[in-house]
């Protein structure tokens, strides 16, 4: 499970984020592509941009990404307006 205090700063503020967890597998990448990106030079997976909490479909492919995350480095413990709950 995910880990807040883990996460790494370049998520985009906001409900998902990815946390140091993370192998770069690049499963997040693939379900959720625009929404989960790579970064190559340190080696994992990273949240660039969060879905519109009014779009179900682009909401559907984020939680897809958290559930194929093999390492569970995926949490959503954010709110949807951005600020952390």
């Amino acid at each position: 499970m995910a880990e807040k205090e883990a996460k790494w700063e370049q998520n985009a503020k906001g409900k998902y984020y990815v946390d140091d967890q993370c192998i770069a597998c690049d499963a997040c990448c693939v379900e959720a592509p625009g929404f989960f990106e790579m970064n190559d030079d340190d080696g994992h997976a990273y949240v660039a941009k969060q879905p519109d909490p009014t779009n179900s479909e682009h909401k559907e492919m984020c939680e897809n990404a958290l559930a194929c995350c093999p390492v569970g480095a995926i949490g959503d413990d954010g709110s949807e307006d951005g600020d952390e709950a």
